[in-house]
């Protein structure tokens, strides 16, 4: 029977984790899954249900109803989305809801890349590779305001802020905080291109899966 590739890449927001998760896929012919969408589903459905997202309750009651067609949803890359997925994702239910979901996405063959917070520590802790993918925070935000200012006038102060919030949220919360887990290469692209993270990306998954 052939192995399951399962590779983990953590990190924080528009630290190039996202894109360099889709290029390692593609490099290695596997499936792709950002978590961080299912999160950001779950806090837009919940908006558009009414539902508190301090409510621990019953976000997690909605993302046990979450639907494969919900990760299609308009509005999911938004900076409101960005911020809900944040507060729900501090919920335990709502992780235990979305965990055998992630789970069971990586093990379909031949594997699959997964990008999030807690691949490598939680859904994932026997991946065959393991990457944390971070950047300055003044760095990050500059990547997210230019993305952001396409469709629409934005502060960059505003976009640092929601940034230094969001890290502070993800790396404190109780359950299954922001953090690199065991065996996770440290890949830093504060001063690199997109190219060169990628590469750089492709020759420590290398490393790991020869190791």
């Amino acid at each position: 029977m052939t192995q399951l590739l399962t590779i983990a890449i953590d990190g924080p927001a528009a630290s190039g984790k996202g894109t360099i998760a889709r290029r390692i896929a593609a490099r290695y012919g596997l499936r792709h899954l950002d978590t961080g969408l299912l999160y950001r589903a779950v806090a837009v459905l919940c908006a558009g249900d009414g539902i508190p997202l301090a409510d621990e309750r019953a976000t997690g009651e909605r993302a046990m109803r979450l639907d494969p067609a919900d990760l299609e949803r308009d509005g999911l890359r938004s900076a409101a989305a960005g911020r809900g997925a944040s507060v729900v994702a501090a919920h335990p239910a709502v992780r235990a809801a979305l965990l055998d979901w992630q789970r069971d996405f990586a093990q379909e063959a031949p594997g699959a890349v997964l990008d999030g917070r807690d691949i490598g520590t939680v859904v994932l802790p026997k991946a065959r590779a393991k990457l944390f993918v971070t950047a300055d925070p003044d760095v990050r935000a500059a990547r997210r305001w230019r993305e952001l200012s396409k469709d629409r006038e934005i502060a960059y102060r505003d976009v640092l802020r929601d940034i230094e919030e969001r890290d502070a949220r993800d790396a404190a919360r109780t359950d299954a905080p922001m953090r690199r887990a065991e065996g996770a290469d440290l890949l830093d692209t504060t001063t690199m291109t997109i190219e060169g993270a990628v590469t750089e990306a492709i020759h420590l998954i290398d490393g790991q899966l020869a190791g």
